[in-house]
């Protein structure tokens, strides 16, 4: 019977216990995957780039799909990034997508990357194969360093200038400079009179007026929605087949 209120003593004291860790909440998924992440850049040695990472307040928005574009401590050691700029820092070396190397393969030189950082564009070259594939000024060099979770990362051979030299152009933006080719307003040369005058009327019938530029406000289209081109190329073809069977 001694040993009935030891045990009771000792559930007592357990007890506290379970309560504390049955009532601790497991941190945020993606504060876990950047856990992951940040683990598996040290052991690569890109201890200053997680410094950087330490230092900037991460929203979950921002790190629920990313892949990282991380120069090496070397590079980092001569760079100045104030602390008020290392958030943008890693908004520009930063792609707003998981990929994996073999994924970032896939896009073929002259391709257009967006970075996290609204307006930052990275212009692609892709060599073909690991140690040959750009993004602006940098080559990816250690490609894959981060994959055991969401979060993917990549280490690259500089940094990322702050002024990118690539932008998206649309058309409507040189609607205005750009004429259209004189050969789409101007009126095709006549044609010559038909030996036999049986013809006059059925070249007088595919006889078209010369293609009109469009009054489209975009720029983009050269031809107005009439058929014109079509007329065209009927005329081009039929006509000579009309002299040939007559002659």
């Amino acid at each position: 019977m001694a040993t009935t209120p030891i045990i009771i003593s000792i559930v007592a004291l357990l007890l506290p216990l379970f309560k504390s860790s049955s009532s601790t909440t497991l941190p945020p998924k993606n504060d876990r995957d950047l856990q992951i992440a940040t683990e598996e850049m040290q052991k690569a040695n890109y201890f200053t780039f997680v410094m950087l990472l330490n230092m900037s307040p991460l929203d979950s928005e921002f790190l629920e799909n990313i892949t990282f574009l991380m120069p090496n401590d070397r590079m980092l050691s001569k760079t100045v990034i104030p602390e008020n700029e290392v958030y943008t820092f890693l908004q520009r070396h930063s792609i707003p997508s998981p990929l994996i190397f073999e994924h970032l393969q896939y896009i073929p030189t002259g391709s257009i990357l967006p970075s996290s950082l609204p307006e930052y564009m990275m212009g692609v070259a892709n060599g073909g194969d690991r140690r040959s594939f750009v993004l602006n000024n940098v080559r990816i060099i250690s490609p894959n360093i981060c994959t055991t979770g969401s979060i993917r990362c990549h280490g690259i051979d500089g940094v990322l200038s702050p002024v990118s030299n690539v932008s998206l152009h649309t058309c409507s933006d040189d609607a205005d400079s750009v004429a259209p080719p004189p050969s789409l307003v101007t009126s095709p040369p006549p044609l010559p009179p038909p030996a036999d005058p049986f013809l006059t009327p059925l070249v007088d019938d595919f006889m078209v007026p010369a293609p009109q530029p469009s009054d489209s406000s975009s720029g983009c289209s050269q031809f107005s929605g009439d058929g014109n081109l079509i007329e065209v190329i009927l005329s081009t073809i039929l006509v000579p087949l009309v002299i040939g069977v007559s002659i």
